[in-house]
């Protein structure tokens, strides 16, 4: 199989580098994930450690998030879908 030209030699970081940029995490999130920046991948985790550590899983359905003081203040309602926390992440990085 013959080589592209347009892409030899080109790397995977490259395409990702915008999703690796570290943002500036606004003061209520930094309360969960620190206030140094961070890339948005990293961010993720960190909720979900803290999410796990004080159980805020609904038991009956995994999928929902049941948020204490700081995530609400994140999430701006009580509970929300695994699938909706990353819009409001976005929602709080520069």
């Amino acid at each position: 199989m013959a080589k592209n030209p347009t892409t030899e030699g080109k790397t995977e970081a490259k395409a990702n580098s915008a999703f690796m940029k570290p943002l500036q995490p606004s003061k209520e999130l930094a309360a969960i994930v620190g206030s140094d920046p961070l890339p948005r991948s990293e961010v993720v985790s960190k909720v979900w450690e803290y999410i796990k550590k004080h159980s805020l899983q609904n038991p009956e359905n995994k999928r929902e998030i049941i948020a204490d003081k700081p995530l609400e203040a994140v999430f701006g309602k009580p509970k929300v879908t695994m699938f909706e926390m990353n819009k409001h992440l976005a929602q709080h990085l520069k």
